[in-house]
């Protein structure tokens, strides 16, 4: 996709509303960061208490995955990822606003020698990763680093979707942003030898996944892990990121290359995607992205595991 554009639409009556907000934002994160984070908990707090839909759908995933814990410890752990997500709002602002050099002093970067190893051998790179409400800052963290691609999927806003590409790409100068439906685009920068940050841990629906379980649920995850990873002959590499207790930044970890993937099947590749989500989700639950009905998608004769939508 080309670089993004500003046009002189953007100054219609109709987006002054936006241009405020943004310019309030704008003011609000050249705060100390340590203050951002007490405004992002307080944010959580007031979502917590009105997003009602949202929250419910937290709930009652936090509920599915984690059967073992008692109603209080889930009840600590949903409105710790409220908290999370309110701090997340800020941390968007930061990636695309902070000068660089600010932004950099945050990150902890581990395992950088994989996706290295894997530019200088020519080599594409699946950069692996979940939907942590840290991803925006992360990726700004590693876009720094290293060149990395992203799959894109336009705002219906045109202003937004300026200004958060804009934001986005200004940590990679040659990155490409690439529609979530053009395979053919993804299949030609992962053969040119490129890594492209790329999430499976959603569900999209019946016809382009399988069930295989995730937290002892049938859930629909997609098989185009597999189909990237054959068709651009690249390495699958694992990537996460953590917001650190301390306040001292972020912990990015880029681990080593999954050995032998593809593997015999999709259903095995699938499934063993699904316990890598498990196990890096377990270890920093209230920093994943628990408002998305995952399991949405049921296998022929499973009731739904949601409520009515209010």
């Amino acid at each position: 996709m080309d670089r993004p554009r500003f046009r002189a639409y953007f100054l219609h009556p109709r987006f002054w509303p936006l241009w405020l907000g943004l310019g309030l934002l704008w003011l609000v994160v050249q705060l100390p960061y340590g203050l951002q984070l007490k405004l992002g908990r307080a944010l959580g707090w007031l979502m917590y208490r009105t997003a009602g839909s949202r929250r419910r759908i937290a709930a009652r995933n936090l509920e599915l995955c984690f059967p073992a814990k008692s109603a209080a410890e889930r009840e600590r752990l949903l409105r710790e990822n409220f908290a999370s997500t309110g701090i997340a709002f800020f941390e968007m602002a930061m990636s695309w606003w902070w000068p660089r050099s600010r932004l950099a002093k945050l990150a902890h970067v581990e395992g950088l020698e994989h996706l290295q190893q894997a530019q200088a051998a020519g080599q594409g790179v699946i950069l692996m990763a979940v939907h942590f409400t840290t991803l925006e800052i992360g990726a700004a963290l590693l876009g720094q680093l290293h060149t990395i691609d992203g799959m894109y999927r336009e705002h219906k806003n045109p202003l937004f979707d300026f200004i958060q590409r804009r934001g986005r790409e200004r940590h990679n100068l040659d990155a490409t942003a690439i529609e979530r439906e053009d395979i053919r685009a993804m299949l030609k920068v992962l053969r040119a030898g490129r890594a492209i940050w790329y999430a499976p841990d959603q569900d999209y629906g019946r016809k382009q996944s399988i069930f295989v379980p995730l937290f002892g649920i049938q859930a629909a995850t997609v098989t185009a892990t597999t189909k990237f990873a054959r068709l651009g002959k690249a390495r699958v590499v694992p990537f996460t990121q953590q917001r650190l207790a301390d306040g001292s930044g972020y912990r990015l970890v880029i681990h080593a290359p999954l050995e032998g993937f593809p593997g015999e099947s999709e259903e095995a590749d699938c499934l063993r995607i699904n316990q890598w989500i498990e196990q890096v989700v377990s270890a920093c639950p209230e920093q994943y992205l628990w408002a998305h009905r995952r399991f949405k998608t049921r296998p022929e004769g499973e009731p739904k595991l949601y409520g009515k939508r209010r």
